[in-house]
């Protein structure tokens, strides 16, 4: 985000939306368009942005802050299915379909959001359907990796499901990748508990596959992290 971005949060949030995947498809005009429509909000550290059921009338994109995403497990747990940091957008599947909200969405930090209301989005859908294409491709995507995470969960082992959700989150780099979450967070995210991931990091570790810090876990032999993802 440029500097003007940051000093005036509206700037920034029209800059977010511009930029938006959902909206990549269109001329620079209809971004800038759409994104005219957003308004600011702030929240504070541990507040509902919304909660699974609500209505959902609004997506947003974050311009400061983390987003904390997550589903109530059947245990009494949470199940983390992402962290949404400055320039992601989310809440958007609600506010297509018109029905309920269908995860919790919490400000992990203080957070400052940008905020597109469903009937201006709408609107400006009705004008250029030819920007649905676009919408379905990125959603389809997305329930695609949500369904990938609930299968592991459910009929894998932690290690596994461990090695595969590093992989997910790094990418395809080949160098030295920093994974910038808490073991808590990476507990969450695969349905296990903070001190099952410690163990299984600590061997990991011992055996010269990620390095521990105290704000990152680096994975120094991606190689061996795919064998463990793909055979336990």
């Amino acid at each position: 985000m440029s500097g003007a971005a940051k000093k005036d949060p509206l700037l920034g949030a029209r800059h977010l939306f511009e930029n938006c995947v959902l909206f990549e498809g269109l001329s620079a005009g209809e971004r800038s368009a759409i994104s005219a429509r957003a308004h600011i909000r702030t929240f504070d550290a541990g507040q509902n942005i919304f909660a699974i059921g609500a209505p959902g009338d609004q997506m947003m994109a974050v311009i400061s802050g983390n987003v904390r995403i997550s589903l109530p497990s059947n245990d009494g747990k949470e199940l983390l299915l992402a962290i949404i940091h400055p320039g992601d957008v989310f809440g958007e599947l609600a506010v297509l379909d018109g029905k309920e909200r269908s995860a919790d969405a919490v400000a992990e930090s203080a957070c400052t959001l940008a905020i597109l209301d469903r009937r201006d989005i709408l609107a400006f859908l009705e004008r250029n359907p030819a920007a649905w294409l676009k919408i379905v491709e990125v959603l389809c995507l997305r329930l695609r990796r949500t369904d990938q995470v609930l299968a592991e969960v459910a009929l894998m082992q932690l290690p596994v499901r461990l090695a595969k959700m590093m992989l997910r989150i790094t990418g395809t780099a080949e160098q030295v990748e920093k994974i910038r979450f808490s073991q808590r967070e990476l507990a969450s995210m695969v349905g296990g508990t903070r001190e099952s991931v410690n163990k299984c990091l600590r061997k990991w570790q011992t055996g010269g596959i990620v390095q521990i810090s105290e704000n990152w876990i680096a994975i120094t032999d991606r190689t061996a992290l795919e064998k463990l993802a793909e055979h336990g």
